[in-house]
């Protein structure tokens, strides 16, 4: 299929996010699987969803939770078969759903074939597949720059085989690929192409803007933290790199692309997704996440103001141009509620379907992470439950160089590690959630008693047959799909009020960010019009007029001018 052909189905879709280790376990062994999510395909369906997003299940020695590959065409075996993902392809098309597979690309693991190869001597012809480099001082023993690993300590690894170090911005068994071979390009094409012709849907493209390094790989600028981030990120060949993969391959089937960019500006967002360009569909900045990147020193606290600044900046950016991705969960972030909600107290409810409404009416394309329609929270670990590996790998260096921080290290954890999103889906109140017979991966919420699906089901007012109802009105609806974005009221620290508009109608979307009454007065404008709610997660019946919100209420008015 033509570029020209893309139908861009995305842009009237909700897309959910399935974990799958922690989503639902078929046979028992306590790690989730595909015959799991074959067997919860008509929730999925009944959510209102029109395409699911699933983490790698891909084969794995599992360093890093399936991103290291070690076979990009076969699947983990605690998942299942290919005959099984086959099966759950089928089930999800003909429920009209899509299916995005994640694409990790930037590195393999130390286990797949080509690493094995590319280790065993410095003439291999694999031997260009990954960045080899001899280290400093007169032993070599010291790594070849500066650039540390995302989950610290330095990116580079020394191997005795070859006296030699390769370069691991993750972890010393995700050895990053050499994108500057065009063996390595075309490798990743083919792989592309096997699974698109499999059926696939689209990519979700994982750390994509690092496949592009600098030239002779040059020390970065000094960072306490981290270094050499400038050497990498967005990297001089990037475009070039992206737009023939889309070109070569994608382009050819009627597929979407979202692109993870931690770090990307407005500017650069646009170079990626503009229609134009044929490089990515979307991106997923952080930049609305405020701060809760991995190695900041402390959890910043949520801030509205600075919040709606950095939306608006994106919707107005993109607006027309590109195409934005919205989401405040994922596999890598904290639990959505507390961190945007600050201290939400006996208002959970309110204050996930307030979420719900002001992020999934802006223009672009929702994303819901598992549990995330439930209204899940973080979990209370304590330091030898957690299975993250940046999480351990941050306790060890605080242990061996500032084993004083470690209470400091420990609080700011259980605000920020990625095993607050990766807990087990809570299927119902029993001893194991529903989600497993057996003794689970990874520590099961307590909370699950009260926070379930079965509950949510039984309850008309639940924030799962909210998010039913959102979905439901979102998709298809023109205005919010097409319309102009306007914020109002911008230094208000309490509500997010805003407008879409499209063909004479207007949305007018007020949230209360706070759990305390917050008075509104709708904008002068508005002033004459007559509209009721057509979203509400209150009961009371609220009209086009001053009013006093509740705690976390959120109000749509939909007005024909």
């Amino acid at each position: 299929m033509s570029e020209s052909k893309k139908t861009r189905w995305y842009k009237d879709a909700v897309i959910y996010q399935i974990y799958p280790r922690s989503f639902c376990d078929s046979n028992g062994d306590g790690i989730g699987d595909i015959r799991g999510i074959i067997s919860k395909l008509d929730y999925i369906k009944d959510l209102g969803v029109t395409a699911v997003w699933l983490s790698p299940c891909y084969k794995s020695p599992n360093d890093d939770n399936g991103y290291d590959i070690s076979d990009y065409r076969d699947i983990m075996d605690e998942f299942g078969t290919l005959d099984d993902w086959k099966e759950m392809l089928a089930g999800l098309h003909e429920r009209g759903i899509k299916l995005i597979m994640d694409l990790v690309v930037n590195h393999t693991s130390d286990e797949h074939e080509w690493f094995k190869q590319s280790r065993s001597s410095v003439d291999n012809p694999y031997r260009d597949y990954y960045f080899w480099r001899k280290g400093r001082g007169k032993d070599g023993k010291k790594p070849p720059n500066n650039w540390t690993s995302r989950f610290g300590g330095s990116a580079w690894a020394y191997d005795d085989a070859t006296s030699e170090w390769y370069l691991h911005l993750f972890t010393k068994k995700q050895p990053d690929l050499n994108w500057d071979n065009p063996k390595v390009r075309k490798e990743v094409h083919d792989l592309v192409d096997y699974w698109l012709d499999l059926g696939v849907d689209g990519f979700r493209c994982d750390v994509i803007t690092y496949i592009s390094k600098v030239a002779g790989l040059p020390n970065g600028k000094f960072n306490p933290i981290q270094c050499g981030d400038e050497m990498f990120t967005h990297g001089p060949h990037i475009h070039e790199y992206l737009s023939a993969l889309n070109n070569e391959v994608i382009s050819r089937y009627d597929a979407m692309t979202v692109g993870e960019a931690a770090g990307v500006t407005i500017e650069q967002g646009l170079l990626y997704t503009a229609e134009s360009r044929g490089e990515l569909d979307m991106v997923f900045e952080f930049e609305h996440i405020l701060s809760e990147a991995y190695f900041s020193l402390l959890p910043k606290k949520f801030n509205l103001k600075q919040y709606k600044a950095i939306m608006s900046k994106w919707q107005d950016g993109m607006h027309g141009k590109g195409w934005n991705s919205l989401y405040l969960e994922n596999h890598d972030q904290p639990r959505a509620l507390g961190r945007c909600t600050g201290d939400y107290g006996d208002k959970r409810k309110e204050a996930s379907k307030m979420l719900a409404v002001a992020l999934n009416l802006l223009q672009g394309t929702p994303y819901i992470y598992q549990g995330q329609e439930i209204g899940m929270t973080n979990c209370d670990f304590s330091p030898d439950e957690y299975q993250d590996v940046m999480v351990k790998t941050i306790l060890g260096i605080v242990k061996k160089y500032v084993p004083f921080l470690k209470p400091v290290a420990l609080k700011v954890l259980k605000k920020k590690a990625r095993d607050n999103a990766r807990t087990p889906m809570q299927w119902d109140g029993s001893e194991k959630a529903g989600f497993t017979t057996g003794a689970p991966w990874l520590k099961i919420n307590p909370n699950h008693t009260e926070i379930n699906v079965a509950e949510a089901e039984k309850d008309p007012t639940s924030i799962l047959n909210f998010h039913k109802n959102l979905n439901r009105y979102r998709v298809g609806n023109q205005t919010v799909k097409l319309g102009s974005y306007r914020q109002f009221d911008k230094n208000n620290k309490k509500i997010y009020c805003y407008e879409r508009a499209h063909n004479g109608k207007k949305l007018l979307v007020v949230c209360n960010f706070k759990n305390a009454e917050v008075p509104f007065s709708p904008p002068a404008e508005y002033n004459g019009f007559t509209a009721a709610a057509v979203i509400q997660n209150y009961p009371t019946a609220r009209t086009l007029s001053p009013f006093s919100l509740q705690p976390y209420e959120a109000v749509v008015f939909e007005v024909d001018c």
